[in-house]
């Protein structure tokens, strides 16, 4: 007799994360015991970047302490001149223990960013803007945020956003639902 397998479709994975996840990553979630860790490569002048930015809010929510989500830079300056200070402006504010701060207020006003708008969203998370002026002048952050992207491009990183999970990049579709089932099956699926 023959039986009539199905079964899910394979997750589409590409290449493995070149830097594994560790405390120098910014982190939200369920911390290194997380069923499952999502990365994120990003920019926060990109405009994919800001419709998956309230998606992975969504899963956060769905998925609580079970999902652990990095976010990494990948500032694309060629095509967003104002990436590179607003990654920096991130590091900055991760500094001051308000990173999360920081990505949120840029993500939610990404359609109009400037350095005025990032300087507004220091002000505004309660940050000295004339400190991030400091913090530009100085490039105190050019080597944090360029070792994100060096780590993106050895992981093939090809464009923004690009999500790893578990450490192989994510090569499906990342609207909610395809990647809320990515996600789940790797939480319901064996330890890894």
């Amino acid at each position: 007799m023959l039986l009539a397998m199905t079964s899910e479709p394979a997750i589409p994975f590409g290449p493995p994360l070149a830097t594994p996840v560790g405390p120098h990553d910014h982190a939200r979630g369920g911390g290194e015991h997380a069923r499952v860790t999502l990365v994120e490569y990003g920019d926060y002048e990109c405009p994919q970047c800001a419709q998956a930015y309230p998606i992975v809010q969504d899963l956060q929510d769905k998925l609580g302490e079970q999902l652990r989500f990095v976010f990494r830079h990948f500032p694309i300056t060629s095509a967003h001149p104002h990436a590179q200070r607003a990654a920096e402006a991130a590091e900055w504010a991760g500094g001051q223990a308000r990173f999360w701060a920081m990505h949120d207020g840029l993500y939610q006003r990404r359609a109009k960013l400037s350095e005025a708008i990032i300087l507004d969203v220091a002000e505004e998370i309660g940050l000295p803007p004339a400190g991030l002026r400091e913090a530009w002048a100085s490039h105190s952050f050019f080597p944090r945020v360029k070792d994100d992207f060096r780590g993106g491009l050895q992981s093939a990183v090809a464009g923004t956003p690009t999500f790893f999970i578990q450490g192989r990049r994510y090569d499906g579709r990342w609207d909610g639902d395809n990647l809320e089932r990515a996600l789940t099956a790797t939480i319901d699926g064996p330890p890894a």
